[in-house]
């Protein structure tokens, strides 16, 4: 579903991703991990079609992001890390709108409103004003913007910053509910979320692959105890 080859994007002198190559099957969870400026959002962006690539291709659902990007767009659900959300809005007159956007068909756009509402906990707050929201809330606002329409491809950027330990869990299983019926890419500082979601791994450092993996093999692969964590390998291999 999501093909990476050889990618590479440049700002000016500085070289944010260097040669990254990867896939992602339908259907799949990957978690993207690396420490703060590892080329991670750099990535989302140049996958979602906000930012151009320096070198190298990327093509998600068979479609180039460079040659053809709105037929990328149409099959991607972004969450930044930050939401994009007008505050003056109530919560379904923002869905609404970004249906909208998306071309989705006035017949049944209420219903698809009500539908991602449902599934992120928000369906009791729709009348609300977004400014009135809890970080929260604002949140699970982002994650149902992104499933509207039922996009293929959803990739996720921080999704729990902010959440209280149980909406960290109700949000969690909602994203592991998604694998099968959604490829999802999950960029996260948390490791525990990505132990409990992903299927794969994929660890940035400083623009570079260091790792690529299920979960099972990268943890026998770089550590030397049966029960060692993703967190002791994380830190291994980015501590360079």
């Amino acid at each position: 579903m999501i093909e990476v080859r050889q990618l590479t994007r440049r700002y000016r002198d500085r070289v944010a991703i260097e040669d990254l190559s990867f896939s992602v099957r339908e259907g799949e969870i990957l978690g993207f991990l690396g420490p703060n400026g590892a080329g991670k959002s750099t990535t989302m962006k140049i996958l979602t079609g906000f930012l151009p690539p320096s070198a190298g291709s990327v093509k998600v659902g068979g479609f180039d992001v460079v040659t053809q990007p709105m037929e990328v767009k149409r099959r991607i659900g972004y969450l930044p890390e930050t939401p994009p959300l007008y505050p003056e809005l109530t919560v379904h007159g923002y869905l609404k709108f970004v249906a909208q956007l998306k071309g989705l068909p006035g017949r049944g756009l209420q219903a698809e409103v009500e539908r991602v509402a449902g599934l992120t906990g928000v369906g009791h707050v729709l009348a609300r004003g977004l400014q009135h929201l809890s970080k929260g809330y604002k949140q699970r606002v982002g994650i149902a913007q992104a499933l509207l329409g039922s996009p293929p491809v959803l990739i996720l950027d921080e999704p729990t910053e902010g959440l209280d330990p149980t909406q960290r869990a109700e949000v969690r299983a909602l994203i592991k509910s998604l694998a099968g019926r959604h490829t999802v890419i999950l960029s996260t500082h948390i490791l525990p979320e990505v132990t409990m979601t992903c299927e794969k791994v994929l660890i940035l450092n400083q623009g570079k692959k260091v790792a690529y993996d299920d979960l099972r093999s990268l943890t026998a692969a770089h550590g030397h105890a049966e029960h060692t964590s993703l967190e002791e390998v994380f830190i291994k291999l980015t501590a360079a």
